[in-house]
C-alpha cells in the first residue's frame, strides 16, 4: 500500500456512488421503515461494499483468513440487504454459525473478566469458544442496531480506532503506523459521504464493522493482558448494551427481540430533536448522530487514560448505562405523550 491509496478512496467513493445512484442500482434496498428519516428512496444500502473492498488493501496479505471471513460475514449482510434473507431468526442462526467457526479457526483466546470462578470456568475450551462467539453476536447485532443515523456507527468506530491508534495498541496486532491511518481516513471519508446521505452502511457494512473491531480488541488484549478487560468492555459499552438493552424491553412487551422497531435510543432522540426543534430531518439526523459520538467521545477518551485501572473503567462503564437508562427513559415518555395528544 502507498499514500497514492488515500487519493483514491474518496474519488473511487465519489465517482461509483454517483453512478450507482444515477443509473438507480440498489434503489430498491434503501431501508426499512423504522430506518427511514430522510423519506429518500435513493440512498442506497452500500457502505459495506467499500468497506470489503478497501479493507482488502490491509488483510489479503497479513491474514486471508481473517479476510475470508470478514466478506462471509459481510455476504450475510449484504443478502439481507437484498432482501435475500429477510428472515431475523435466520440471520441470527447464520451468523452464530458463522462466528463460532470463526472464532475456532482463529483460536481466538477468551478476554480475561478477572472475576476468578468465571475465568477459571472459560478455562474450559469449548465455554470459552461459546463465550468468545456469544460476545461477538452481542457486538454484530447492537453494531447494527445502533446504525439508524447517518455516521453514528462510522464516527463510534473511528473514535475506537483512533484512541487504539494514539495508543500504538495497533501495532500489536501487526498493523503499521500507516495501515491504522489508513483504516482512520478510509472510516472518515466515509463518514463525509454518509453524513451527507449519500450512502448507508447497511447489515453488511454493520456485521462487518462489528466483527472487524471486535477481532482487533480481543486480539488487543491477548497481547497486552496487562490492560484492564474492562477497558475493552468501555470501548464497545455502547453498541452492546444498546443490543441487551433492547432485548430486554421487547421481551418485557412480548416482541421478538430480534425484530425491528423504532425505540432505540437513537431514534428517540431524532424524534425529540424533529419535535422540539425546526431543524430539518437530514439536521435532526446529523445533530443526534454528534451528540451520541461527543458523548462517547468523551468518555472513552477519558477512559483511554486509565487503561490499567479497572475499578475506574467499571465505574465509568456502569454511569454510562444509568445515563443511557434514564435518558431515555425520558425520551421514550416524551414520545408516546406526543403521540397520545396527536390522537386526541
Amino acid at each position: 500500500m502507498n499514500y497514492l491509496i488515500f487519493l483514491i478512496i474518496p474519488l473511487f467513493i465519489f465517482f461509483s456512488n454517483y453512478f450507482i445512484i444515477k443509473n438507480k442500482y440498489f434503489s430498491n434496498f434503501s431501508g426499512d421503515s423504522h430506518q427511514k428519516y430522510l423519506g429518500t428512496k435513493n440512498t442506497p444500502l452500500i457502505g459495506g461494499i467499500f468497506l470489503i473492498l478497501f479493507l482488502s488493501i490491509i488483510f489479503i496479505e497479513k491474514d486471508l483468513k481473517f479476510y475470508t471471513f470478514l466478506a462471509l460475514i459481510f455476504l450475510l449482510g449484504l443478502f439481507s440487504d437484498l432482501k435475500i434473507l429477510s428472515v431475523p431468526s435466520r440471520r441470527l442462526f447464520y451468523q452464530f454459525i458463522l462466528v463460532i467457526l470463526f472464532v475456532s479457526f482463529s483460536s481466538l483466546n477468551t478476554i480475561s473478566t478477572r472475576i476468578i470462578f468465571i475465568d477459571n470456568a472459560l478455562q474450559n475450551y469449548y465455554l470459552g469458544i461459546f463465550f468468545s462467539t456469544f460476545c461477538l453476536i452481542i457486538l454484530i447485532n447492537g453494531t447494527n442496531f445502533m446504525d439508524g443515523l447517518n455516521g453514528l456507527v462510522l464516527t463510534y468506530y473511528l473514535i475506537v480506532t483512533a484512541l487504539l491508534f494514539k495508543l500504538d495498541l495497533l501495532i500489536g496486532l501487526n498493523f503499521t503506523d500507516l495501515d491504522s491511518a489508513y483504516l482512520c481516513y478510509l472510516l472518515f471519508v466515509m463518514i463525509i459521504f454518509n453524513f451527507s446521505n449519500k450512502f448507508y452502511l447497511g447489515d453488511s457494512g454493520a456485521y462487518l464493522l462489528g466483527l472487524l473491531i471486535g477481532y482487533m480488541l480481543i486480539k488487543l488484549h491477548n497481547y497486552n493482558p496487562n490492560i484492564s478487560p474492562y477497558f475493552i468492555v468501555l470501548l464497545l459499552w455502547y453498541p452492546c448494551f444498546e443490543n441487551l438493552f433492547s432485548i430486554i424491553r421487547k421481551f418485557k412487551v412480548g416482541r421478538s427481540p430480534v425484530s425491528p422497531d423504532s425505540n432505540h435510543f437513537h431514534q428517540l432522540l431524532f424524534y425529540f430533536l424533529k419535535k422540539e426543534t425546526k431543524f430539518s430531518n437530514l439536521a435532526c439526523n446529523n445533530y443526534s448522530s454528534i451528540i451520541i459520538n461527543f458523548y462517547n467521545f468523551v468518555i472513552l477518551s477519558f477512559g483511554s487514560f486509565n487503561i490499567y485501572n479497572t475499578q475506574l473503567l467499571v465505574i465509568l462503564t456502569l454511569i454510562n448505562m444509568i445515563i443511557y437508562t434514564v435518558i431515555y427513559s425520558r425520551l421514550f415518555k416524551f414520545k408516546y405523550k406526543i403521540l397520545i395528544s396527536d390522537k386526541k
